[in-house]
Order: structure tokens, then C-alpha cells, then sequence
């Protein structure tokens, strides 16, 4: 990858934005793109370096944009033989192998509330390279003593949440409240304004008590299945460094998809919230 490349990787990967690397691994016979050629395609189509031009480069954007999709690159072997069936309309006659890789968007969290479990969030989540930041409308209980290396440590009232963030600077918003009429308003104004995901850390009752509310402002059920209830892995964590734990290993889980992954993320809050068994979570 040359110099170019390796600026706008670090480019994208400070902005928190996801891409696609494409690179030639292997070639036989004459093809435009020798072995090592990469290219970058972004979220929006555009791309930097190629991997040959022509028909070869406009199926990888194609297959790029597939990888945005489904959150997973892959390998695949291209004929440049126009007369072969299933060959690409070019005359070179080679074939090349381009493996496609997807980048992930680093993580980069909203912690509403500064309690035990926001805390221990705090000591996993530099260890993986995900940011984070912490809103609560105590001001003892989001100090740097308690977050040292949080980006943002802001005291806010729950309805003004997003007057001091930036809804799209987040790929995650996790509820950790100590009271719930302010994870009430955070959860309102987040389900009209913030588009990734909602996590919320409640009891059975105190869940059902917020969805009904939820619903008798007026927002219908699809639009509460958004908010993931209990949140984290099903590991039966019950410590705030367990559910922490559990809540990471969701992170990480979705960022990676694999054969294992369920068709629903473990937790969502598809289903009614009045027919939740309990959970310490």
C-alpha cells in the first residue's frame, strides 16, 4: 500500500468511518492490476489507488458495496477474458485474485449516567481502541478520577442531551441511569434524533414501566424495538464488570459478523417489554 493509501486509512479510521481495502493477492497472465495494487472505497462509492480500471474496477466497487451491506469482505477471482463465460468485457486475458476487506467504524460510545457500570465500561473500552464519553447530570459522579480517559466528561440535563452532543458522532448510546424519568427523556429524544444503537440497562419492571410511557408519547412499537433491553451478551452477568464484559463482547460481536451470529441480536426489545423474564441487567 503506498503512502496515499496509508493516509486515508488513517484518515478514516480517525473519522470513525468504515471502508473497504481491496488488494490484488494473485495474477496469472496479463492483467491491468499487478500483485499488491489496493484501492480504498468509501461509504459513499468514491475511492483512492485502483486495482487495474476498467471492468475489473467497476466489479469491485460493485462487490464493495455489497461488503457495506453485509459488514464482510471476501475473496474473489476475476477472469479478463471477454470471450470466456462468466469473464469480464476485457481483452487482457489474465485472471486476479482481489481480496476485500471491510473496516469497521471504531466504536465511539455515549455513556448516559456515571454509575458502577459506565465506570467499569470505562476501563475495558480503551483496551479495545473504542472511544467513549460520559453525560450525567451529576457532576461528582463524572469526574476525570472516574473517567480519566474519557473524550468528553459533560454535565447535562437529560432532555438537552443532545444539545451539547452530536447525535452522529456516536455509534452507540447506552442508558446507565440512576433515575427513571431522566432515562425516560434521554430515551425519547434519542429515539427521534439518534440513529445507531440504543442500549438500556433496567430491570423487567422498570423496562415495561418505560416502554409504557414510551407508547403512550405516542411511539409505536417498531420504533421501541430499536432499544436493546437487556443489553450484552446472555453470559449471566450479574457485577457491573461482568455486564460490562457482556455489553463489549455485543460490540465486538456485531462489528465481526460470523456464521454464529443470530438472525436478532441476543437481548433486543422486539419483543413486548411486559412479557420480559427478569434480568439484573
Amino acid at each position: 500500500m503506498d503512502r496515499r493509501l496509508l493516509r486515508e486509512a488513517l484518515r478514516l479510521l480517525d473519522a470513525r468511518a468504515s471502508f473497504v481495502r481491496a488488494t490484488v493477492v494473485e495474477t496469472r497472465g496479463s492483467v491491468p492490476g499487478k500483485r499488491g495494487a489496493s484501492m480504498i472505497v468509501r461509504a459513499d462509492g468514491s475511492t483512492v489507488g485502483t486495482v487495474g480500471g476498467a471492468a475489473l474496477e467497476e466489479r469491485v466497487k460493485e462487490l464493495a458495496a455489497r461488503a457495506f451491506e453485509t459488514r464482510q469482505g471476501g475473496l474473489h477471482h476475476f477472469d479478463l477474458k471477454a470471450w470466456a463465460p462468466g469473464g469480464l468485457p476485457s481483452l487482457c486475458g489474465g485472471s486476479a485474485e482481489i481480496a476485500l476487506e471491510y473496516v469497521p467504524s471504531r466504536p465511539n460510545l455515549l455513556l448516559w449516567g456515571g454509575g458502577h457500570v459506565a465506570q467499569a465500561l470505562a476501563h475495558l473500552l480503551p483496551t479495545l481502541d473504542y472511544d467513549y464519553s460520559v453525560a450525567d447530570d451529576r457532576p461528582e459522579w463524572i469526574g476525570a478520577e472516574r473517567f480519566p480517559e474519557a473524550e468528553r466528561r459533560e454535565v447535562v440535563d437529560a432532555s438537552r442531551l443532545w444539545e451539547v452532543f452530536a447525535p452522529e458522532a456516536f455509534t452507540h448510546l447506552y442508558v446507565l441511569g440512576y433515575d427513571a424519568g431522566r432515562d425516560l427523556e434521554v430515551l425519547a429524544t434519542s429515539l427521534d434524533r439518534f440513529p445507531n444503537t440504543i442500549g438500556l440497562i433496567a430491570s423487567a419492571s422498570k423496562r415495561a414501566h418505560l416502554f409504557a410511557q414510551l407508547r403512550a408519547r405516542g411511539f409505536p412499537r417498531e420504533r421501541l424495538a430499536r432499544i436493546r433491553s437487556p443489553v450484552g451478551l446472555p453470559i449471566g452477568s450479574e457485577t457491573p464488570p461482568e455486564i460490562a464484559v457482556s455489553i463489549v463482547a455485543e460490540i465486538v460481536r456485531d462489528r465481526h459478523p460470523s456464521s454464529l451470529r443470530t438472525s436478532a441480536p441476543a437481548g433486543s426489545a422486539a419483543e413486548d417489554p411486559h412479557d420480559a423474564v427478569p434480568s439484573a441487567r
